[in-house]
């Protein structure tokens, strides 16, 4: 990892932190020892034109079968000739958003999770980007839209809300336009609390999953009986 680092001292501690296992949402989803497909995301932090620490979020297009129109950190499932999860996740980010990885100051890579919908076990992979180049979407068929969304907006307050689907309770966020949940919230949620930046917020606000971040079985779950789990993946 980057012995020397431009990156806030918030993000410096967070990196360093050995206990990020024993957090509860870490803790309650250790990755199996064997059997669950290995995946990586590249939690991307840089310096926003506004002077304001932001991060890389993308979103799904919205004709794919599974996750459509999701929020998501670029990344995906390793591939064999990839370097581990670090080289997984920039990889990924290279194909999805255009992503130079030579410019990236990996940080960290942080214990993987195990997503049991999608049966993955995720690397979140942290990177510090110090001098940001335009990035963007690479394959409409993919991803619809890339953004730099500013720390300082996800954490006000306003923001923040409880996300709510038949039986699911998480944390979620809304920037933008751009409706963050499931993994991908409760990662940011985390990441947060663990930098010690977390503000008060109502965690009894909640809000129902929009339909335009539904998949097709989702559409109709909440009209039977007992709902599956809700799907995740990065």
């Amino acid at each position: 990892m980057t012995p020397m680092t431009s990156a806030p001292a918030w993000l410096r501690r967070l990196a360093t932190r050995a206990d990020v296992a024993a957090h509860p949402w870490f803790a309650e989803h250790p990755a199996p020892p064997e059997g669950a497909r290995s995946s990586a995301v590249l939690v991307l932090f840089g310096p926003g034109p506004d002077g304001r620490t932001d991060v890389v979020l993308t979103e799904r297009a919205h004709t794919l079968r599974s996750h459509p129109g999701q929020v998501s950190f670029p990344g995906g499932r390793m591939d064999p000739g990839d370097d581990g999860p670090v080289g997984a996740a920039l990889r990924e980010a290279q194909e999805e958003v255009g992503l130079e990885p030579a410019g990236v100051e990996v940080l960290a890579a942080l214990p993987a999770l195990h997503l049991a919908p999608s049966g993955n076990a995720v690397t979140p992979v942290l990177g510090w980007w110090p001098r940001p180049v335009p990035v963007g979407v690479v394959d409409t068929a993919e991803v619809a839209r890339v953004d730099r969304v500013a720390v300082e907006d996800l954490l006000d307050p306003r923001h923040r809300f409880t996300t709510v689907f038949g039986p699911y309770r998480g944390p979620g966020f809304e920037v933008d336009g751009l409706f963050v949940w499931g993994f991908t919230a409760m990662l940011l949620d985390t990441l947060l609390d663990l930098a010690g930046l977390t503000r008060p917020w109502d965690h009894a606000h909640e809000r129902a999953l929009p339909d335009r971040v539904r998949s097709p079985w989702m559409r109709g779950a909440e009209e039977r009986p007992d709902p599956p789990e809700t799907e995740d993946a990065p």
